[in-house]
């Protein structure tokens, strides 16, 4: 019974850790998201940009 109190009160403190855990998975997976986009995007933002720079 002792084994069975241990084992649920080992799972019960790793939510926190595990939340955390997924939250940073978020994170990285938005921040690959907007690398690539950059990547393949960079230049018409950039004319796009350039553009607007000089109409101002």
């Amino acid at each position: 019974m002792a084994l069975i109190h241990r084992v649920v009160a080992a799972l019960q403190r790793d939510d926190k850790g595990q939340g955390l855990a997924e939250y940073a998975l978020i994170l990285a997976l938005i921040a690959i998201v907007a690398i690539i986009a950059l990547i393949f995007l960079g230049t018409q933002v950039s004319g796009i940009l350039s553009t607007v720079g000089g109409s101002v």
